[in-house]
This record gives C-alpha cells, structure tokens and sequence, in this order.
C-alpha cells in the first residue's frame, strides 16, 4: 500500500512548467503573431504587439514585484523621442534607433528607480507619477527639440535601404516582430531566473526576503530598470510605426491604460498582458471604425465588468481554473492510491 499526502495545488505544476502545455502556448502565440497582419490592419496589429510588451515588461514589476507603477509613460514617451530623434536627424535603421530609445529608457530608469523603490503600495505610485509628470512637462517646454504640442513629425522607417520595410506597413510589421519577440522572451527569462524568484519573494513577503539577505531596494531597482528597459523598446516599435510622437505618450494617461491592459489580462501571468493589450486595442478600433464617440466609456464599463466577472483577470482566471483542475485529479489520484 501507497502512503501518501494529500496533493496541494503547490504540487502541481503551473502550466509555465508543464514543458508540453508550454510548448503549445509559445507555438499558438508565435503563429498568431505571425498571422496577425493577415486578419488586422497591419499598423494596428503592430500597434498591439507594441503595447503587449508594454503590458508584460510593467507586469514584471506589479505582477512579479509587487509594485504599481503610475510613470511608466516616461520610458515609453522617452523612448518613442529618442528613438524618433535619431532615426530623423542620423538615418540610422531602425533597430538601432529603437535600441538607442530603451537604453535612454534604462538610464532615465535608475535615478527614479532609485529614489521610487523606498516608498511602497500608494506611495510608489504617486512618486512614480509625479517623475513622470516631470517628464512631461520637460517634452512640453522642450518644443525646440520634442514638437511641443505638435509632436515629432516624419519619424522614418528606415532600414538599410529595403524599400518594401521602410513603405509598406505589412513588411514593417515583420521586420520589427523580432524586436518585439525578443523583448517577451527576455520578460520570460527574468521571471523564470533565480533573480525572478527572489522578486517574487519580495512581493510576497519583502521583509522575510530582507531577513534571508537580499537586498530588497537593489532587486527592486534592477526590476524597475529592466521593465523601462523592455517598455523603452516597445515605446520605440511604436513611434517608428505611426511615424509621429505624440506628448501624450508621456501623459500619465498612458500609464493607466497600460494597467488597464495588465489588469484585465491577469497580473502575474506574462500572457495576461499580451491578451488585455489585443482586447483593448481591438474594442478601440472596432469602436473608432464605427464612428463610436464614447470609446473610454466601453473600455471602462468592460473593464468594470472583467475586474467584477473575473478577479484574477481573463487569463489569469482561465489559468486557475486549469490549475484547479489538475488538483482535483491529482487529489483523486492521490486518494485512489492510498485505499490501494
């Protein structure tokens, strides 16, 4: 006869550490973010893929970090400048403008961080958007440079001279996907590394993980500098796709939007963020291609309605339940063995 404890949903692994169901998830996501431009407009699925990285690199801070952060427009705006700056004034291709627009992120990143990360819950939020709203201001002062209220204008595609990348929205779109892809796969890897553990530690308990001997303030430095970093690439996808910087991409706006897509795909999972960014970015559209006037109106009653319906986001919801699933049968399995 088999002795055994009874399972616990700690026994059973996460659908991120079943290789199979894995597998599965990164083919489906990487063959519809192949076939995306074929069903969208091209410029909106760019659009989508963009804001989905957005979406996951804060998740690696409100998800895996256990910190909200209001400001993270400031690397997204600031990118999107930078990245349009070069790319305008030293033709430079624009993977490495893009690239150019995330380190300034990562560098714009540390000072805040560092003073951000020694408050935490509400504080962490206002601190982080009263830098952001710092940043504004200076894009607005900055007309000389930034546009001012008229944006930055005629923001090139170039790239290495492949005229059917640099004017055509469909081969832009593939052209730029491996910026986009490479910048999810580093998402993934930080949460899955030994420094992505000790970040959910913090989360969970930052004074026990203070008490084991890490230091709470530099991990959390780290995390707020890798997230501009990823949100500075996905910042540059975006202005280099519309062609234009607008300021409000440094609006504190922004910022909430960004939550709104994390939130309603579940914080915490990676894929929530990549879900919330494609159901907010279609309903967007759908509702601006109808002539709809009330757009945050929709966006905000179905919000509502995702947080009420589903507490842990759509997706996070749909991976409980999956989870819960495999405890039962795993529970029964464990009970048939010990009456054997």
């Amino acid at each position: 006869m088999v002795t055994e404890a009874p399972a616990t949903e700690a026994d059973v692994p996460s659908t991120g550490s079943d290789p199979r169901v894995r597998w599965v998830l990164l083919a489906v996501g990487l063959v519809a973010a192949l076939a995306l431009p074929w069903f969208v407009y091209p410029p909106v699925a760019m659009d989508i893929v963009a804001l989905a990285l957005f979406a996951i690199a804060l998740d690696i801070l409100l998800g895996f970090t256990g910190l909200l952060s209001f400001g993270h427009a400031a690397f997204w705006g600031s990118s999107a400048y930078v990245t349009g700056l070069i790319a305008t004034h030293y033709g430079a291709p624009f993977p490495v403008a893009v690239l150019a627009g995330a380190v300034f992120a990562m560098i714009l990143a540390l000072p805040i961080g560092y003073l951000s990360v020694r408050r935490s819950g509400i504080y962490f939020a206002m601190v982080t958007l009263a830098f952001a709203q710092m940043v504004y201001f200076i894009a607005y002062q900055w007309s000389g440079l930034t546009g001012g209220e008229n944006g930055l204008q005629g923001v090139p595609r170039t790239f290495f001279g492949i005229d059917l990348v640099e004017t055509e929205s469909f081969y832009f779109y593939y052209a730029a996907l491996p910026i986009i892809l490479l910048g999810m796969w580093g998402a993934w890897r930080i949460v899955h590394s030994p420094f992505g553990r000790v970040l959910m530690a913090i989360r969970d308990n930052s004074q026990r993980a203070r008490a084991l001997g890490y230091e709470v303030e530099k991990y959390k430095v780290i995390a707020f500098v890798l997230s501009a970093g990823l949100t500075g690439l996905a910042g540059g996808v975006f202005a280099i796709n519309h062609g234009f910087v607008a300021l409000t991409e440094l609006h504190w706006s922004t910022s909430g939007e960004v939550v709104l897509m994390t939130v309603l795909g579940g914080i915490g999972t990676l894929w929530g963020g990549i879900l919330g960014a494609f159901l907010t970015v279609m309903l967007a559209d759908y509702l601006a291609s109808s002539g709809f006037q009330g757009i945050d109106l929709v966006t905000g009653s179905v919000f509502v309605l995702v947080v009420l319906l589903f507490r842990r986001g759509v997706w996070g919801t749909v991976r409980h339940r999956y989870l819960a699933r495999r405890l039962r049968r795993a529970t029964r399995r464990g009970a048939a063995d010990t009456r054997e």
